[in-house]
């Protein structure tokens, strides 16, 4: 995939670093945000889990720019994005930094067909026509829609759909792709598809954020895990650190994936935190063959 996330190799440094953020709503009572605070680096895939209304969104949306920029309220800290500051730079250069993909691809797609709906940015940007079929040819590869160019975007598959969404976004070389809920709509398979797609971008180089729920998908894909509640960042870590806090979890009304909740709850403790079924019984079955021979 190459060329098209060229700029975005894994380098030193920050994608993303948020500063004692806090947010409200244009007359609202309450704060969305809570002095938040956390760092991205380049080349992190992390992911964010939370309830309703839990601030997931809002943060996303301050990520982006469109807070302040676009929706009005009461903005207090810093958000730097490849270390421009939201708060001075205006949303059209902070979007050349990255690609934001909605929960309904719906959304984003308007366009008689797949290509059409890929070279719609590069038209935007006066690529040339050869250029253009170059890097259509190219997206559609790395999403996995090659030989769907004809096609009407509304005749694809939900996830068939959110990965166009993703292409749209790619042919501009983002640095940094956000993803709010981007599985919401999408059957199991979609989901599947979806998350496939971004192991292998990241893989490549490009810094992805994504806000999620789907916790068994997540768990093998990111690097790290960020949990809201309230506005606030509960708890973080790598994915065996927050999923072992199965009590915490449960407490904000979110589930763990089935077989680290099988094992921390069978066995209490354990120093190894499954994440996969097979991981599960490779805690288990040892202790349970020693239960059998006693």
């Amino acid at each position: 995939m190459a060329e098209l996330v060229k700029d975005s190799h894994r380098t030193n440094g920050f994608a993303i670093q948020v500063n004692d953020l806090s947010y409200k709503y244009f007359q609202a009572e309450d704060f969305a945000l809570h002095n938040i605070n956390l760092s991205v680096r380049k080349g992190d895939f992390v992911g964010f889990l939370g309830p309703s209304m839990a601030g997931k969104s809002t943060l996303c949306y301050a990520l982006t720019g469109l807070i302040p920029h676009d929706v009005v309220g009461e903005l207090y800290g810093s958000v730097l994005i490849n270390g421009i500051d939201t708060n001075s730079a205006p949303v059209y250069e902070l979007s050349k930094n990255y690609g934001f993909v909605f929960d309904n691809p719906e959304y984003q797609l308007s366009q008689a067909t797949v290509d059409e709906e890929i070279a719609l940015g590069l038209e935007n940007r006066g690529v040339d026509p050869e250029s253009m079929r170059e890097i259509v040819t190219e997206v559609e590869r790395i999403v996995g829609l090659s030989g769907y160019g004809t096609r009407s975007p509304f005749e694809l598959s939900g996830g068939q759909q959110q990965r166009l969404a993703i292409a749209t976004m790619l042919v501009s070389k983002p640095s940094i792709l956000i993803l709010d809920e981007p599985t919401s709509f999408l059957d199991p398979q979609g989901k599947e598809e979806v998350y496939a797609a971004l192991k292998s971008l990241n893989d490549d180089g490009l810094t992805i954020v994504l806000v999620d729920h789907e916790v068994e998908l997540m768990a093998n894909a990111v690097d790290r895990i960020f949990v809201m509640n309230h506005g606030e960042i509960v708890t973080s870590g790598t994915p065996q650190d927050v999923f072992k806090q199965v009590g915490t979890m449960d407490q904000i009304g979110l589930r763990v994936p089935q077989s680290t909740e099988l094992v921390v709850k069978t066995l209490g403790s354990s120093d190894r935190v499954p994440l996969t079924v097979n991981e599960a019984m490779n805690v288990l079955l040892p202790r349970l063959k020693k239960r059998v021979d006693r």
